[in-house]
């Protein structure tokens, strides 16, 4: 291929942009602006698991989750706080929201109009892509119906009212991280998009439906695998402009271009040797800028040590500079496509597309995205399994983990361990804050905007105008998810993992005597309960422990995400079980595995042995060691079957053995 001709006009570079919030608003707001001062570009928005979920700061299932992952925001008056110096008119914004997508839209606006903007201005995005959560990421709140509906309330509200907005980031990167293939990934996300377009077709105007395609945007994930990540780009962006024209009747291309963010793969960042991460991160976000055809319009990116806790702002500093340096330092902006005419990129594209039609297909012939939601779940599981399968036997290298595991300690996680920590004051003051705010307001103005959207959630009413006024009334978040879990009920999503056994997984057969014979021992398979305590919906890890303890002949009892310590304890009782394991990845493990702990001890199941998985710190594992848990488990242990054999080892060497 010959060599490009440089172009007389540089491009402008893609928004920079770092996901963040933890705390507070106000340490939050400071966050941004100060990222703001380094030269970020834009917003990036992270909420509390309460605020994704619905719920106040103060309800049950919020305890320990408060301010870890993200911002809680639970008012208007949190929200005038996270934007406070912080011109909204100017800004270019994206929230990352999904079931709660219409009131944090709702709680900007009425912050914008307060700020003096003119809303019509507003640029940005949320996210409000509900099917990723059903499939990957946990935070829905309602059934699918409901859900569709409130996405398209959204959009037809942003088209009148701000006609910059993009209404729904089709997320395909919590696809990836669940560990779907890039087929998968292409597929099913695009199947989402054809989703959401369907219901809103009928509801705009018919010279309008165009100019509202245009703006879906889409939100992807960005693996190592370089050369398939960067053909994955360009196929998603011929195969958008081909659903559009030939399924939607598009004609004007500029409504079919695909706009994507992005953010690189976090599921690939490793414990050990963390400072490799550093690498990939690079490596990947070549994936989405080199390809000018298919450059993503912002890209955010992770910190190198995602997989050891939360960033601190120098972390954030650092992986915000590789943009900058990219974009300002070398002359990739200055060239057309560098991939056009290349054979290798055009056979690997036009394979991609050939699969990713082949899977739309049989998502179609089962009714669309909505219909298919379990087969997807169970699609992506399997996939995930598989990846953790190749790393096992050492197909797939990863290095410092299953290979090259020697080396010299890290000087970066010396001192503080390298992660930033949330004050476990934190959820006390904001509860207070909250019980100030439903003090100070006007209890009668509160109680007709509640009246007004239960109305207009019965009556198929645009939600948005009515959560609009109810965010100005001083509702909270709790209280708008309730009233729209009065009127749509709530939602429990596959969980993937009842699938007939597998036999891919390396030393299965070896595992599955162990299993056998401390079924003798016992006289039944051992009873194992994997729990998901508290609100984070990352099930990733706790689905493969489940499914390969599954595969291994164990009697497994797995009822997905969302459970309070108390409900896990009753589903234990219940299933008689002989170990228990929680996986808990939000950062709010100790706070809800003592209590866990605490409550098991006054029951029935004193002296059950517990296991506990997720990114939890050195200092935080000895500590629930002292208090009883008998293993804990982190990414670096990737070895599924040394955990089983772990599980035999507990379940049959306690002296209470279960009886059926």
């Amino acid at each position: 291929m010959s060599e490009p001709e440089r172009e007389t006009k540089k491009d402008r570079p893609w928004l920079f942009r770092t996901y963040a919030g933890h705390s507070t608003a106000e340490a939050s707001n400071a966050l941004y602006r100060s990222n703001l001062a380094k030269g970020q570009t834009g917003l990036s928005i992270a909420f509390d698991l309460p605020t994704q979920t619905g719920y106040d700061s103060d309800h049950i299932l919020s305890r320990g989750e408060v301010g870890k992952v993200g911002v809680p925001v639970a008012h208007l008056g949190d929200m005038r706080t996270l934007f406070d110096a912080i011109p909204v008119e100017q800004m270019n914004t994206s929230m990352t929201i999904n079931a709660t997508a219409p009131w944090l839209l709702a709680l900007y606006i009425a912050t914008a109009e307060e700020q003096g903007a003119d809303i019509s201005q507003l640029q940005g995005t949320v996210q409000n892509d509900i099917i990723k959560e059903y499939l990957s990421r946990g935070t829905y709140i309602f059934p699918p119906a409901p859900s569709l509906r409130l996405i398209g309330d959204v959009a037809t509200y942003t088209r009148e009212a701000l006609p910059k907005w993009n209404p729904m980031n089709i997320c395909s990167y919590h696809l990836q991280e669940a560990g779907a293939t890039p087929e998968q990934e292409l597929a099913f996300a695009l199947a989402t998009a054809q989703a959401v377009l369907d219901e809103v077709r009928g509801k705009v105007p018919a010279a309008d439906f165009p100019m509202m395609v245009g703006r879906i945007s889409f939100f992807v994930n960005a693996g190592i695998r370089f050369v398939t990540e960067l053909c994955k780009m360009r196929a998603f962006t011929e195969l958008w402009d081909e659903i559009c024209e030939t399924r939607y009747g598009v004609a004007d291309p500029k409504f079919r271009r695909f706009r994507y963010g992005v953010q690189v793969n976090s599921l690939g960042l490793t414990e050990q040797q963390p400072e490799n991460n550093v690498y990939r991160i690079l490596i990947e976000m070549l994936a989405v800028t080199l390809s000018k055809k298919a450059r993503a319009r912002a890209v955010q990116l992770p910190a190198w040590n995602e997989a050891l806790g939360l960033p601190r702002p120098w972390d954030q500093q650092w992986s915000l500079r590789m943009q900058q340096i990219m974009a300002y330092e070398t002359d990739l902006l200055e060239y057309p496509d560098l991939f056009d005419g290349n054979p290798a990129i055009d056979a690997k594209v036009a394979a991609l597309k050939a699969s990713a039609r082949e899977e739309l297909a049989t998502i179609d012939s089962m009714g669309g995205a909505v219909a298919a939601i379990e087969y997807m779940k169970s699609r992506l599981v399997a996939a995930n399994s598989e990846r953790l399968t190749g790393i096992e036997q050492g197909q797939t290298t990863v290095v410092g983990v299953n290979r090259f595991q020697n080396g010299e300690p890290s000087p970066l996680t010396a001192g503080d361990g390298g992660i930033m920590t949330v004050d476990p004051k934190v959820e006390a003051d904001q509860i207070a804050r909250l019980e100030e705010w439903r003090e100070a307001r006007d209890a009668d103005a509160v109680r007709v905007a509640l009246d007004a959207l239960k109305s207009a959630a019965k009556s198929g009413d645009n939600i948005m105008p009515p959560s609009i006024a109810a965010a100005k009334a001083g509702v909270t978040t709790g209280e708008w998810a309730a009233a729209m879990r009065a009127a749509f009920g709530e939602y429990r999503a596959p969980t993937g993992v009842g699938a007939s056994p597998s036999n891919a997984a390396v030393g299965l057969e070896s595992i599955r005597e162990t299993v056998g014979a401390a079924a003798e021992k016992l006289g039944q398979p051992i009873r194992f309960l994997m729990g998901k305590p508290g609100l984070d919906g990352h099930s990733n890890g706790a689905e493969q422990i489940a499914v390969r303890a599954r595969d291994c002949g164990m009697k497994v009892f797995y009822e997905g995400i969302r459970m309070t310590p108390e409900a896990l304890i009753e589903a234990a009782i219940d299933a008689n079980v002989h170990i228990i394991g929680l996986s808990i990845l939000s950062g709010s493990h100790m706070p809800l595995i003592e209590d866990f702990l605490a409550r098991l001890e006054a029951s029935s199941l004193k002296g059950t042995p517990v296991i506990a998985g997720g990114i939890i710190p050195e200092a935080d594992s000895q500590r629930l060691r002292e208090l009883g848990v008998a293993r804990v488990y982190t990414p670096k242990d990737f070895d599924l079957n040394a955990i089983m054999a772990d599980i035999v080892t507990l379940a049959t060497g306690g002296d209470r053995l279960a009886a059926e």
